[in-house]
């Protein structure tokens, strides 16, 4: 079937440069098109993040709430990234750490405010233009120019997370396999980077995002369960010690210089925790009119950043009074291997779950992207354009294959293993990623789009106060990209001496 047409996979991060949003003025096209699996991803999202447990539709329709708002923000949010922010408390201190949390938590609420009122254009409110996804809004405000840089920074977001779970998923099964053998299996990550790698590949011939639904539901609840377990034995740790360890100036470092490296490694990672720029207007778009969408969400949005702070805050806080200055980059591979040690198995299993999923989650909007730019360039070429029907037992669901996606998906993940089997250091890798991404994503092109809808005059007071939040956090990020690359290059000159 060279040249078959199939439905829009843009998924909600997806660059299309072949589309301009113009003007699909009332009609709704950012979701998954299954219905039963958006029923069932919603309330499974539900259930998990916010404990409810009504049966209403609340699909990629127009039909959602401020509870459906809520739990898709902290699925979204809550993640690996949890796993670090012990370790970051730790080099930060009983006092900075916290305040880091709830700085960058204070940032969060700012931007997607501010990202909130970019759904509809010219009026946030009333507005006839939507903007479905990030990208949409970007293009409509800023220009082609804009949107051409900000999805190239999207599109190596996206490379970044997928290097992220490679590095952490091993780290993980290395955890299981100690708490099951007795040699502890090694210290190479390398195999279980490899094992990943060939899971990703399988998985990453899944022919588009719309088929990503059930994936997407199983890793939110791995995603919890883990979460939760971390909490839980980081409480019964610090419990169990009878006492609270750590101090007010966090690990001691052999040197001043050393000790700011450290700290701006932890904002790092912080910062990689919090920020859902990319999916809000997705989010928003699920929303049910009146009351307005960006009223809602605002509310969503500071409901859900509450909720998220809380929960990093007792994770991070009880993982270092668990463990102090001896707190372990990956918090769950720092407990011991006694009485808990099926528990512990059973969360480190689910991290991996949970990156199985996430990796496609963020991975298929670049399949996406390249599968459309090639059809584009080439529309006449057989290897770009042709499916094969591969006959498979009756008990499985019939499949297409396609020679460019096999080899660029292919390319794809492999670049991301061999990156991370040449860098293995979790909390490092977070750290730049989080710097890299921070500001360009969650803060300017938020900040500037703000301007443009709010017809916001240069000097006048907001763009005084939004100019300066705007610097304040590209120094901030500045600050923690120089530290991160600077952990990232001691611990592999570290590791080769």
């Amino acid at each position: 079937m060279a040249g078959e047409a199939e439905e829009d996979s843009a998924g909600p991060l997806l660059l299309k440069p072949q589309k301009k949003p113009d003007q699909e003025h009332d009609k709704r096209t950012g979701g998954v098109s299954f219905a039963p699996f958006n029923f069932l991803l919603d309330q499974v999202c539900l259930f998990v993040c916010c404990g409810l447990t009504c049966f209403e539709l609340a699909d990629f329709s127009g039909e959602g709430t401020l509870w459906t708002a809520v739990a898709h923000i902290i699925t979204g949010v809550i993640g690996a990234g949890v796993l670090s922010l012990a370790w970051s408390i730790a080099q930060l201190g009983w006092v900075a750490g916290p305040l880091a949390m709830l700085l960058f938590a204070a940032i969060t609420l700012v931007q997607s405010s501010l990202l909130a009122d970019c759904y509809r254009s010219p009026d946030p409110e009333h507005g006839d233009v939507r903007n479905h996804h990030y990208m949409d809004a970007v293009r409509h405000f800023l220009g082609e120019k804009s949107f051409w840089i900000c999805g190239s920074i999207q599109q190596l977001s996206l490379f970044g997370s997928a290097l992220a779970y490679t590095i952490t998923s091993a780290s993980s099964m290395r955890a299981i396999q100690r708490s099951h053998c007795d040699n502890g299996g090694g210290d190479s990550s390398s195999n279980y980077m490899l094992l990943f790698g060939v899971i990703q590949i399988v998985f990453s011939q899944i022919p588009d995002f719309h088929e990503m639904a059930w994936l997407s539901a199983l890793a939110a609840i791995m995603s919890f369960s883990y979460s939760t377990i971390a909490f839980g034995l980081g409480l019964a740790k610090v419990i169990g010690n009878g006492t609270i360890k750590g101090g007010i100036g966090g690990v001691p470092m052999a040197s001043t210089s050393q000790k700011v490296w450290r700290i701006s490694q932890a904002f790092g990672d912080v910062a990689y925790a919090y920020p859902y720029s990319v999916i809000l207007l997705d989010i928003e778009d699920t929303l049910k009119s009146p009351p307005p969408e960006n009223q809602t969400m605002k509310r969503a949005n500071a409901m859900s950043i509450y909720i998220t702070t809380f929960f990093y805050l007792c994770c991070g806080c009880f993982g270092y009074a668990a463990f102090g200055d001896e707190a372990p980059g990956n918090l769950l591979t720092g407990f011991g291997l006694q009485e808990t040690h099926w528990l512990i198995g059973f969360a480190n299993a689910c991290i991996v779950i949970h990156l199985v999923g996430g990796y496609q989650v963020y991975s298929q909007p670049v399949f996406s992207f390249a599968d459309e730019w090639a059809a584009g360039k080439f529309p006449n070429s057989a290897f770009v354009n042709e499916f094969y029907k591969l006959r498979l037992p009756s008990f499985l669901p019939s499949f297409r294959l396609n020679l460019f996606r096999l080899c660029f998906r292919t390319a794809y993940v492999a670049a991301a293993t061999g990156l991370a089997m040449f860098f293995p250091y979790f909390n490092q890798v977070l750290g730049v990623l989080g710097a890299s991404f921070f500001w360009p994503i969650a803060i300017y092109f938020p900040v500037e789009m703000y301007f443009v809808q709010r017809r916001i005059t240069s000097w006048s007071r907001d763009w005084l106060l939004l100019q300066g939040f705007s610097t304040f956090c590209l120094l901030l990020s500045i600050f923690a990209f120089v530290g991160s690359v600077e952990g990232l290059i001691t611990e592999k000159l570290n590791l080769k001496s």
